[in-house]
């Protein structure tokens, strides 16, 4: 089969080439790829500053694909030839706390990902597409609307009237938007850019902040909430901006801890973090329970992903230098 092998690291050793078809085992499931979309992960993978040591060579990278079964293994009985199916970042996460060697069983890294023909999900980790999305719609459900999903319900427990904090206008940050939106949270939205900030209030932000003209962000979150802060902050950046999160969020409020973008360190200043009574909690996308939960949300809300840009399968290394210029929403990569 055709696939892209990362063979070092760098987006210039990624390359089209060919290797074996697998075949299902025991339980498994052989998926025709239909699409793929790129998360921050895919790229921090290519470049080498995601675990490092952990990446084979060579490796079929991109942790989320949509496509049709076109053979089972023995033992299959919770999909069926015919049928199109998710992948699901942590593939033995199926219910409950994660386990302590949940990353050592990820797809598109240690595990080979999506960026191919064909590729292996065992049926207990995979998911039933939404009937009502195409497969380029519904590749980019695995870890960007689920991690939004997760942050917001699962851990932030987000009721009709609080708010929401989203920083910037990704993938995960557009699902937030139109995930709290639904559930009746009023949102704020932080970016550099001010079109995007305009085209997000479309979607149901209720007001933006230029981080960029406005440095201390934090400090209008602030005056928009009466200064009370924001229930909930999906941090997305990491960082140093971490702190600027503690502050921007009200007395026992919560932060979904997110994303590694401008740093994957921090220097925390306690003081604010311990008067302020806050709880910040690491998201790591959500088990497969939590897939199912939210696809029957959105298909009760008509929630349709927002997609930037769709590329072909020998555009591949394109669509991994829009995602790093940076997109609205997701970038797709069409691969049958």
């Amino acid at each position: 089969m055709k696939a892209w092998l990362l063979k070092d690291f760098g987006l210039d050793n990624l390359a089209l080439g060919e290797t074996a078809k697998p075949e299902p085992k025991a339980g498994e499931l052989l998926v025709k790829v239909g699409a793929v979309s790129l998360n921050f992960r895919d790229k921090a993978i290519v470049d080498g500053f995601y675990e490092p040591h952990l990446v084979p060579k060579s490796l079929i990278p991109v942790s989320d694909a949509s496509g049709t079964v076109v053979a089972v293994g023995e033992g299959v009985h919770r999909f069926k030839v015919g049928e199109r199916v998710n992948s699901h970042l942590y593939s033995r996460w199926i219910d409950g706390e994660p386990g302590p060697d949940e990353p050592a069983h990820c797809f598109g890294m240690p595990l080979p990902g999506g960026l191919a023909e064909y590729m292996i999900i065992h049926q207990d980790s995979a998911v039933r597409a939404p009937d009502n999305m195409s497969d380029e719609e519904a590749s980019t459900l695995p870890i960007a609307a689920l991690t939004a999903w997760f942050s917001l319900v699962d851990y932030g427990q987000v009721q009709a009237g609080q708010t929401v904090l989203v920083q910037g206008t990704g993938g995960v940050s557009i699902f937030a938007v139109q995930l709290a939106t639904a559930l009746g949270a009023r949102v704020i939205v932080t970016s550099s850019n001010d079109a995007n900030l305009e085209a997000v209030k479309r979607l149901g932000a209720g007001a933006g902040i230029n981080y960029r003209t406005n440095p201390r962000w934090e400090e209008q979150v602030l005056e928009l909430t009466d200064g009370k802060g924001v229930d909930l902050l999906l941090d997305v950046a990491g960082g140093e901006g971490l702190n600027q999160s503690i502050l921007a969020t009200k007395a026992a409020g919560k932060i979904a801890q997110i994303g590694f973008l401008t740093g994957q360190t921090t220097t925390l200043n306690l003081m604010p973090l311990i008067f302020r009574q806050t709880t910040i909690r690491g998201i790591a996308v959500a088990p497969r329970s939590a897939f199912d939960r939210m696809n029957a949300f959105l298909n009760k809300h008509e929630i349709r992903p927002v997609i930037d840009q769709i590329y072909s399968f020998e555009d591949a290394r394109k669509a991994f230098e829009h995602l790093a210029r940076g997109a609205f929403g997701k970038v797709v990569i069409k691969v049958s």
